[in-house]
């Protein structure tokens, strides 16, 4: 009986062991498909991880520079704001930007910002979504450029003076606005191609809360070529803008129509004036052209804008606030622009620019009908915003490498001879004779 419960018990370790090892084989084997498994799981998620990398472009760049002015204190707002009373020289960081682009085949998400000494602001923040079909229509929408002219959309990483023109800094503060816009063009590589039109509604007072109902267009028709070789280019574009600026009170002025408050035309007291809205409109023209020769690159720019500018007795420029005015409205008709010459030198890396540009805030007046009374002794509404400017600059740019540029850049700024009183507390303006207003600037740039 001890002899066959022995021989069972062996029988039975012996089915134990083998039934354990096929056991012990089985879960090796689910372990090393788990294993697999998980291994391609993680380089299914590893792919689109980079892939998701890929379409994330990060980019920016600092500008830090030094300027020196003819005076201390000189007010020189289109140059980089006015100089502190008690120097004529500052260093500065006039940009820091830092941008983030998420590109899809048919969409992109764009968010930039700035950093500098004064603090960070939102520059830009939009979406855009093309039609996957025709490829023809694009749809922008959020905080981005106003599609008016070539120099607002013209990035400062490649523009050849430290700022934009007066004109444009005058009517376009910031340069974004917020809104949404169509664009229309074919894809690269069809028939009309080298076609583009821009149109949007926006709010009209830059990157602000809204603070009224009334939307402005802004339109911009573009068309570039160039040859097989690229060596010639050239382009052109008419813009367009059609908007209303909030009347705060129900008087609104036309200063320079006539010079004395007791004629008809000057001062509109209509009651129902209070709450509406003045007609703010301009039109654009600009022009590009470049030629590649032995000598270098020659390029010509040019812009021309002529419109109607409501806004306040001492200011000319347009309202980039998110509260509603409550001053009498000054409608003034105004011009501006500017022309570039850029000469390449040779194969160097240098480049000189001689640049003209202009802003006429009130084309009904000269210099020497800006008075404050007229021979009556009435009042003319006539003010320091109606002043005429015109600025030569001369510049050396130097791009030492693909993320460094080095620009050397003279401002000469002239003002039209007025006869309006001295002005000012612990800033002199006297504008009876050119002010010393003249700017240097020395700037460095790195690009990323």
């Amino acid at each position: 009986m001890k002899k066959i419960n022995i021989y069972a018990l062996l029988t039975f370790l012996a089915f134990f062991s083998l039934v354990s090892r096929s056991n012990a084989q089985q879960t090796t084997n689910d372990s090393l498909v788990q294993t697999i498994q998980l291994l391609e799981v993680d380089h299914d998620n590893t792919k689109t991880d980079i892939e998701l990398i890929k379409r994330l472009k990060i980019s920016g760049y600092i500008q830090a520079q030094w300027q020196m002015a003819d005076t201390a204190g000189a007010v020189t707002p289109y140059s980089g704001g006015a100089f502190p009373i008690a120097t004529d020289n500052r260093f500065s960081v006039r940009r820091g930007r830092v941008k983030f682009a998420y590109e899809n085949e048919f969409s992109n998400f764009v968010l930039q910002i700035d950093a500098t000494e004064k603090g960070v602001s939102l520059k830009d923040a939009y979406i855009a979504v093309k039609d996957p079909w025709a490829q023809f229509v694009t749809l922008t929408a959020g905080v981005f450029n106003r599609p008016f002219g070539y120099e607002i959309t013209y990035s400062s990483t490649v523009r050849e003076s430290p700022e934009r023109a007066r004109i444009f800094q005058n009517l376009f503060p910031g340069e974004r606005d917020l809104g949404a816009m169509i664009t229309l063009q074919q894809k690269k590589g069809s028939r009309f191609d080298w076609i583009k039109l821009d149109a949007g509604v926006f709010n009209g007072n830059g990157i602000n809360p809204e603070s009224d109902t009334k939307k402005d267009f802004i339109g911009h028709l573009y068309f570039t070529k160039a040859n097989k070789s690229e060596t010639f280019k050239f382009g052109g574009g008419i813009s367009y803008y059609n908007g209303g600026v909030f009347q705060g009170t129900k008087f609104v002025y036309t200063p320079g129509e006539v010079l004395d408050v007791t004629q008809p035309g000057l001062i509109d007291s209509t009651a129902s004036n209070k709450n509406s809205f003045a007609k703010r409109e301009y039109i654009g023209f600009d022009a590009q052209f470049s030629v590649q020769s032995p000598i270098g690159i020659t390029s010509v720019r040019a812009e021309y804008i002529q419109g109607q500018q409501p806004a306040a007795k001492s200011v000319n420029a347009s309202i980039s606030t998110g509260t509603l005015s409550n001053y009498d409205t000054y409608i003034r008709k105004v011009s501006g622009g500017y022309v570039y010459l850029i000469q390449g030198i040779g194969q160097t890396k240098n480049q000189l620019v001689l640049k003209y540009d202009w802003l006429d805030p009130n084309t009904k007046v000269s210099g020497a009908d800006i008075v404050s009374k007229s021979s009556a002794g009435k009042s003319t509404g006539l003010g320091v915003a109606d002043i005429k400017f015109t600025t030569i600059g001369i510049g050396w740019n130097y791009r030492f490498n693909s993320q460094v540029k080095l620009m050397a850049y003279y401002e000469i700024v002239k003002n039209e001879s007025t006869g309006l009183s001295t002005v000012g507390l612990n800033r002199t303006l006297d504008t009876s004779k050119d002010l010393k207003d003249n700017v240097f600037t020395l700037r460095v740039q790195y690009k990323f």
